[in-house]
Protein backbone atom coordinates (compact mmCIF):
# COMPACT_ATOMS: atom_id res chain seq x y z
CA UNK A 1 0.00 0.00 0.00
CA UNK A 2 1.53 3.25 -0.86
CA UNK A 3 1.78 5.99 1.56
CA UNK A 4 -0.58 8.41 2.18
CA UNK A 5 0.36 11.46 2.64
CA UNK A 6 -0.93 14.08 5.11
CA UNK A 7 -2.27 17.16 3.30
CA UNK A 8 -2.90 20.13 5.68
CA UNK A 9 -6.04 21.43 4.68
CA UNK A 10 -6.20 25.47 5.58
CA UNK A 11 -10.44 26.81 4.51
CA UNK A 12 -8.83 30.18 5.79
CA UNK A 13 -8.96 32.09 2.85
CA UNK A 14 -4.96 32.80 2.69
CA UNK A 15 -4.45 36.24 2.30
CA UNK A 16 -1.51 38.10 0.58
CA UNK A 17 -0.52 40.56 3.57
CA UNK A 18 1.16 38.08 4.99
CA UNK A 19 2.73 36.55 2.14
CA UNK A 20 4.22 40.24 1.21
CA UNK A 21 7.42 41.72 2.53
CA UNK A 22 5.77 44.09 4.83
CA UNK A 23 3.53 41.49 6.38
CA UNK A 24 6.56 39.10 7.05
CA UNK A 25 8.29 41.64 8.95
CA UNK A 26 5.58 42.81 11.69
CA UNK A 27 4.62 38.96 12.05
CA UNK A 28 8.14 38.66 13.11
CA UNK A 29 8.04 42.04 15.38
CA UNK A 30 4.94 40.82 17.12
CA UNK A 31 6.56 37.40 18.00
CA UNK A 32 9.49 38.75 18.66
CA UNK A 33 8.01 41.59 21.23
CA UNK A 34 5.88 38.52 22.46
CA UNK A 35 8.55 37.19 23.47
CA UNK A 36 10.45 40.23 25.47
CA UNK A 37 6.67 40.76 27.04
CA UNK A 38 7.58 37.46 28.64
CA UNK A 39 11.12 37.90 29.85
CA UNK A 40 10.13 40.98 30.69
CA UNK A 41 7.54 39.23 33.09
CA UNK A 42 9.57 36.78 33.98
CA UNK A 43 12.62 39.56 35.24
CA UNK A 44 10.02 41.49 37.20
CA UNK A 45 8.40 38.28 39.06
CA UNK A 46 11.62 37.24 39.91
CA UNK A 47 12.50 40.62 41.35
CA UNK A 48 9.36 40.46 43.28
CA UNK A 49 9.77 37.04 44.78
CA UNK A 50 13.69 37.84 45.23
CA UNK A 51 12.43 40.83 47.53
CA UNK A 52 11.06 38.57 50.13
CA UNK A 53 14.47 36.78 50.53
CA UNK A 54 16.15 40.56 50.91
CA UNK A 55 13.52 41.32 53.22
CA UNK A 56 14.63 38.20 55.45
CA UNK A 57 18.09 38.73 55.04
CA UNK A 58 17.89 42.83 56.23
CA UNK A 59 15.68 41.72 59.34
CA UNK A 60 18.71 39.05 59.80
CA UNK A 61 21.05 41.59 60.15
CA UNK A 62 19.07 44.20 62.14
CA UNK A 63 18.82 41.44 64.72
CA UNK A 64 22.90 40.76 64.36
CA UNK A 65 23.43 44.72 64.92
CA UNK A 66 20.72 45.25 67.68
CA UNK A 67 22.72 42.00 69.57
CA UNK A 68 25.90 43.71 69.12
CA UNK A 69 25.32 46.89 70.24
CA UNK A 70 23.80 45.71 73.44
CA UNK A 71 26.64 43.37 73.65
CA UNK A 72 28.90 46.38 73.09
CA UNK A 73 26.49 48.59 75.70
CA UNK A 74 27.22 45.77 78.06
CA UNK A 75 30.86 45.30 77.93
CA UNK A 76 31.34 49.24 78.33
CA UNK A 77 31.84 49.34 81.80
CA UNK A 78 34.19 47.03 82.22
CA UNK A 79 36.66 48.93 79.15
CA UNK A 80 36.36 51.87 81.00
CA UNK A 81 37.54 49.79 83.73
CA UNK A 82 40.17 48.26 82.62
CA UNK A 83 41.54 51.49 81.14
CA UNK A 84 41.12 53.25 84.38
CA UNK A 85 43.33 50.21 85.83
CA UNK A 86 45.88 50.40 82.55
CA UNK A 87 46.58 53.91 83.31
CA UNK A 88 47.15 53.34 86.86
CA UNK A 89 49.47 50.41 86.57
CA UNK A 90 51.41 53.03 83.60
CA UNK A 91 51.61 55.61 86.76
CA UNK A 92 52.77 53.09 89.03
CA UNK A 93 55.50 51.24 86.48
CA UNK A 94 56.47 54.85 85.75
CA UNK A 95 56.90 55.92 89.75
CA UNK A 96 58.38 52.04 90.03
CA UNK A 97 61.12 53.17 87.48
CA UNK A 98 61.50 56.12 88.33
CA UNK A 99 63.80 55.49 91.89
CA UNK A 100 63.56 59.30 92.75
CA UNK A 101 59.74 59.63 93.22
CA UNK A 102 59.71 55.75 95.04
CA UNK A 103 62.04 56.81 97.35
CA UNK A 104 60.80 60.42 97.78
CA UNK A 105 57.00 58.37 98.16
CA UNK A 106 58.64 56.25 100.99
CA UNK A 107 60.61 58.93 102.53
CA UNK A 108 57.19 61.53 102.57
CA UNK A 109 55.34 58.18 104.00
CA UNK A 110 57.48 57.42 106.50
CA UNK A 111 57.13 60.53 108.19
CA UNK A 112 53.50 60.86 109.04
CA UNK A 113 51.81 60.16 112.25
CA UNK A 114 49.47 57.92 112.89
CA UNK A 115 46.23 60.48 112.66
CA UNK A 116 47.60 61.87 109.67
CA UNK A 117 45.55 60.48 106.26
CA UNK A 118 47.74 61.13 103.02
CA UNK A 119 45.09 61.69 100.30
CA UNK A 120 47.95 62.57 97.29
CA UNK A 121 51.32 63.41 96.87
CA UNK A 122 51.44 65.25 93.11
CA UNK A 123 55.36 65.75 91.94
CA UNK A 124 55.39 68.74 89.11
CA UNK A 125 57.79 70.66 87.50
CA UNK A 126 57.49 73.23 90.71
CA UNK A 127 58.00 70.54 93.53
CA UNK A 128 55.82 68.45 95.30
CA UNK A 129 52.19 68.81 96.72
CA UNK A 130 50.76 66.68 99.42
CA UNK A 131 47.05 66.74 100.18
CA UNK A 132 46.16 65.19 103.59
CA UNK A 133 44.06 65.29 106.47
CA UNK A 134 44.27 65.00 110.23
CA UNK A 135 42.50 65.26 113.70
CA UNK A 136 44.48 67.96 115.11
CA UNK A 137 46.62 70.87 114.45
CA UNK A 138 49.56 70.20 116.22
CA UNK A 139 49.93 67.02 114.26
CA UNK A 140 49.87 69.17 110.73
CA UNK A 141 52.65 71.23 111.89
CA UNK A 142 54.73 68.21 113.53
CA UNK A 143 54.25 66.88 109.99
CA UNK A 144 55.70 70.26 108.04
CA UNK A 145 58.78 70.32 111.00
CA UNK A 146 58.93 66.25 109.64
CA UNK A 147 59.33 67.07 106.02
CA UNK A 148 61.77 70.32 106.48
CA UNK A 149 63.67 68.07 108.55
CA UNK A 150 64.36 65.56 105.22
CA UNK A 151 66.63 67.74 103.47
CA UNK A 152 65.61 66.95 100.01
CA UNK A 153 62.21 69.05 100.19
CA UNK A 154 62.78 72.61 100.51
CA UNK A 155 60.54 75.82 100.89
CA UNK A 156 57.92 73.63 102.69
CA UNK A 157 54.69 75.96 103.38
CA UNK A 158 50.95 74.68 103.94
CA UNK A 159 48.90 76.06 101.08
CA UNK A 160 45.65 75.54 102.22
CA UNK A 161 44.25 74.29 105.14
CA UNK A 162 40.07 74.38 105.56
CA UNK A 163 38.09 72.37 108.14
CA UNK A 164 36.59 68.50 107.21
CA UNK A 165 33.72 68.46 104.66
CA UNK A 166 30.43 67.33 105.77
CA UNK A 167 31.13 68.99 108.93
CA UNK A 168 33.63 66.48 109.80
CA UNK A 169 36.24 67.04 112.68
CA UNK A 170 39.37 66.45 110.89
CA UNK A 171 41.37 69.23 109.03
CA UNK A 172 41.96 68.71 105.33
CA UNK A 173 45.19 71.01 104.40
CA UNK A 174 47.64 70.97 101.08
CA UNK A 175 51.34 71.08 101.49
CA UNK A 176 53.66 71.96 98.70
CA UNK A 177 57.34 72.43 98.57
CA UNK A 178 60.29 72.39 96.45
CA UNK A 179 62.40 69.01 95.83
CA UNK A 180 65.76 68.82 95.39
CA UNK A 181 66.37 64.89 94.58
CA UNK A 182 70.27 65.36 95.03
CA UNK A 183 69.94 65.42 98.78
CA UNK A 184 67.18 62.09 98.32
CA UNK A 185 70.36 60.52 96.84
CA UNK A 186 72.47 60.85 99.38
CA UNK A 187 70.36 59.33 101.96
Amino acid sequence: MPKIKNKIINLLPSDDFESSTFGRILKWALSTFRVMVIATELIVMGAFLSRFWLDAKNSDLNEILNVSKSQIKAYSKVESDFRLVQKQLEIAKNLYLDQNHSKAISSISSNVSENIVLNSITFNEDGVQIKASSLSEPEIAQFIANLESLGWLTNVTLSQISSGQDGGLAFVFGISAKTNFTNLRKK
